[in-house]
C-alpha cells in the first residue's frame, strides 16, 4: 500500500489533535439542564488548574492554565479525572460537569519514532459540560507542525467551532478496542473550521471553510490511536512487508468505522510544484449528504493544460467491497496482484458532470531540416509551423452509471455524453473519422450513448444502445446481443478472460443510420477530388451498392435486400435500417466468423432484413 508521507500528519492534525481540544472542551446544544442540576447551582465553584499535563495514548496534552467555572468538583477531583488510574478515561470524563472551561493555550505532542507532531490551540472555550458532553466549544486558532522528518509539514486553522460533543464516546474510540460488531458512537453533532492552510512536501492546500454534522465512529481493534500510529509508521518507500500488508486491515477498520451525516468544504485551492511543472486546482464547493458527493466550480492547471468543470457528482458510491478486499489482503504477504487490486474496486454508482472545458497545449512539431537549394524561379516549399493551435474540448452534460460488480468489473453500465465538442483535427488519425476535416467540418458536436447489461443466467451481453450522433452529420445506432458470455469473461487473468471471449456468439444485430448532412458533404468532397459532378458520382455509388454489394455477399435474398436498401439510401440519403438474427438460437461463434470462406457463408446463417426510408 502506498501512503503519501504527508497524509498521516494531516490525519492526526485533523483527528487526534482535535480530540485533544475536545478532552478539555467542544460540542452542540444538549437542551436545558435538568431540575436537579439547577437546584445544585448554589454549590458550584470556580477552579483554576496550573500546568496541567495529560497522557492520551502516544499523545501528551499540556496546558499552562485551565479555568473551570461553575463546577461542583474540587481541584483534586479535576486533577484525578485527568490522571491515569484504574478507571478508563471514558468513565472518568463522564463525571466531568462544568458551566464553562477556558484554556488560553492547549498543546498536543505526539511522538512517532524520530518524528514529533505538535498542535497548539489558542483561546479554547467550552460551555455547558454535563457528564462529559459539551454543548459548545471553540478555539480562536490552531497551528501544527511535524519535526524530525525530511520534508516540512505544517498546518494552521482559523476559528474552530463544535457542538454536542461526547468526550466519553471519543475517549472510548481512541483508547478502547472494539470490533466490527461494536455500535457506532456519535462523537459530535456539528463542527466548522475556517481559514485552513496545510503545507507538505511542496504542496500547499487552502480551504476557506469546513463544516459537517452527525459524526460517528466505531471502536476498532487496536483503537483509533493505535491505528493512526501504525499508519504513520509505515514507510511507503520500502518494499512489500508484513507491516505494509497489515496496514491495509487497519485502514479498512478506520474506513468502515467512521460515518458523517453531512460534510461541506468551500474555497479550496491546491498548488504543487513538481519537477519544475506547476500543478494547481481550485474548487468552489464540495458537499456530501444523503449518500451523494458533489463538487462544484472545479478548475485545474497542469503545465500548459487547463480545465474547468461546473459540477461533478457521485451517487450510490460505496467502499463496502473495498473494505472486504483490504481486510483479506492484510493477511497476505507480498505485493497485491492484479486480481487483488480488482477486488478493491468500490461500488461506483452514478457519476454525472456538467459543463466540462479542457484546453490542451498545442502539439509540438519538430523543426524541419533546411530545404535543398531551389532552381531559379522555383517556389520554396512552405515550412510547417512550430506548433499547432491549442486544442479545446468541451462537454455540456455527461453521466456514467455502473451496476453490480463481478470480479471488480461492473456487469451493467450506461454512458451518456451530450454536447461533446472538439476540433475535427483532434480525430485526424482515427479510421473513419480522420476525413471529417476534408468534408468541411471544422468543429465536431457529438452525442454518445453506450448501454450494456450482462445476464448471468442467460450468459448474454446485451447492447441496449450504442450510438453516436453529430450536429449536421447524422446518427449511427447499434443494438445487439452476444451469447456465451459466462462469468469467466470477468476473470482477472487475461488468458482466462480472453479464452472465454472466444466462446462468445453473435445472436442479434440491429443497425440504424440516419443522415443529416454528412453524406452530402462526402459526395461533394469525393466528386471534387475525382473531377466528377456530384450527381454522376452518386449514380456510380447507386450502381455499386445495388449490384456490387449483393455480389460480394453471395447474391442471397438477404444480400439483395441489403444492396437494394443501400441503393435507395444513396439515391435519397435519409435513414438506413438493417436487422440480422442468427438462425441458430445459440448464435454464430466468433471462430465461425473468422473461419468463414466468404461473407456470403456467414450471411447464409442469418435472417436478414434491410430497408431505407
Amino acid at each position: 500500500m502506498i501512503v503519501p508521507q504527508g497524509r498521516p500528519f494531516f490525519m492526526r492534525t485533523a483527528g487526534l489533535s482535535v480530540c485533544a481540544l475536545l478532552i478539555f472542551g467542544g460540542g452542540g446544544p444538549i437542551g436545558p439542564l435538568p431540575a436537579s442540576a439547577q437546584e445544585a447551582a448554589s454549590a458550584v465553584q470556580d477552579v483554576t488548574l496550573q500546568n496541567v499535563t495529560m497522557t492520551f495514548g502516544s499523545t501528551v496534552l499540556t496546558a499552562p492554565q485551565v479555568i473551570v467555572s461553575g463546577t461542583r468538583l474540587t481541584k483534586d477531583d479535576l486533577l484525578a479525572l485527568l490522571k491515569s488510574g484504574p478507571d478508563p478515561l471514558a468513565a472518568r470524563l463522564a463525571k466531568f460537569d462544568a458551566a464553562s472551561v477556558v484554556i488560553p493555550e492547549l498543546r498536543s505532542e505526539t511522538r512517532i519514532g524520530t518524528k514529533a507532531q505538535t498542535a497548539t490551540y489558542r483561546d479554547v472555550t467550552a460551555k455547558d459540560v454535563r457528564g462529559g458532553r459539551i454543548a459548545q466549544a471553540a478555539a480562536v486558532g490552531l497551528t501544527a507542525a511535524e519535526a524530525g522528518g525530511v520534508a516540512k509539514h505544517s498546518a494552521s486553522y482559523g476559528r474552530i467551532e463544535m457542538k454536542d460533543v461526547d468526550l466519553a464516546a471519543m475517549a472510548r474510540l481512541y483508547g478502547e478496542a472494539g470490533d466490527a460488531k461494536s455500535p457506532m458512537l456519535r462523537i459530535y453533532g456539528g463542527f466548522s473550521a475556517a481559514d485552513i492552510l496545510m503545507e507538505a512536501e511542496g504542496t500547499v492546500v487552502k480551504i476557506a471553510r469546513l463544516e459537517g454534522s452527525d459524526v460517528s465512529g466505531r471502536q476498532i481493534p487496536g483503537t483509533w490511536t493505535g491505528a493512526l500510529d501504525a499508519m504513520a509508521r509505515v514507510d511507503p518507500t520500502q518494499p512489500a512487508s508484513a507491516d505494509k500488508a497489515r496496514i491495509l486491515g487497519t485502514a479498512a477498520d478506520l474506513l468502515d468505522g467512521f460515518s458523517v451525516g453531512s460534510f461541506q468544504a468551500s474555497g479550496l485551492t491546491i498548488n504543487q510544484a513538481h519537477d519544475g511543472e506547476r500543478v494547481a486546482m481550485t474548487m468552489g464547493r464540495m458537499a456530501f449528504t444523503s449518500g451523494t458527493l458533489t463538487f462544484e466550480d472545479l478548475g485545474f492547471t497542469v503545465g500548459e493544460a487547463s480545465g474547468k468543470l461546473s459540477r461533478l457528482s457521485f451517487a450510490g458510491f460505496s467502499f463496502a467491497p473495498t473494505v472486504v478486499a483490504m481486510r483479506k489482503l492484510s493477511t497476505q504477504a507480498g505485493e497485491p496482484t492484479e486480481a487483488d487490486l480488482r477486488q478493491m474496486t468500490p461500488v461506483l454508482g452514478t457519476l454525472a458532470f456538467k459543463d466540462l472545458s479542457l484546453d490542451l497545449p498545442p502539439d509540438e512539431v519538430p523543426a524541419s531540416p533546411k530545404p535543398p537549394a531551389k532552381p531559379p524561379g522555383a517556389v520554396s516549399p512552405a515550412l510547417p509551423p512550430a506548433a499547432t493551435a491549442p486544442t479545446h474540448i468541451g462537454l455540456r452534460d455527461g453521466a456514467l452509471a455502473f451496476g453490480p460488480l463481478r470480479d471488480g468489473l461492473p456487469t451493467t453500465g450506461r454512458a451518456n455524453l451530450s454536447g461533446l465538442t472538439l476540433p475535427a483535427s483532434a480525430v485526424a488519425g482515427i479510421p473513419g473519422l480522420g476525413s471529417l476535416g476534408a468534408y468541411g467540418y471544422r468543429d465536431l458536436d457529438l452525442d454518445v450513448v453506450a448501454d450494456t447489461a450482462w445476464n448471468e443466467a442467460a450468459k448474454e451481453l446485451s447492447f441496449g444502445e450504442v450510438s453516436v450522433s453529430g450536429k449536421d452529420m447524422g446518427r449511427v445506432k447499434i443494438n445487439g446481443t452476444l451469447g456465451g458470455i459466462g462469468p469467466a469473461v470477468f476473470d482477472p487473468d487475461p488468458s482466462v478472460s480472453t479464452f472465454a471471449m472466444l466462446g462468445a456468439t453473435a445472436k442479434t444485430l440491429d443497425l440504424r443510420i440516419e443522415n443529416t448532412g454528412l453524406f452530402e458533404r462526402f459526395i461533394a468532397s469525393q466528386s471534387k477530388s475525382l473531377s466528377l459532378k456530384p450527381e454522376e458520382l452518386t449514380q456510380e455509388y447507386v450502381t455499386a451498392t445495388t449490384f456490387g454489394v449483393p455480389a460480394i455477399l453471395g447474391n442471397s435474398a438477404g444480400a439483395k435486400a441489403i444492396g437494394a436498401a443501400l441503393g435507395q439510401f444513396v439515391t435519397k440519403p435519409g435513414t438506413f435500417l438493417l436487422s440480422a438474427k442468427a438462425k441458430n438460437a445459440g448464435g454464430i461463434g466468433m471462430l465461425e466468423f473468422s473461419a468463414a470462406p466468404t461473407p456470403g457463408a456467414v450471411l447464409d446463417r442469418l435472417d436478414v432484413s434491410a430497408k431505407a426510408n
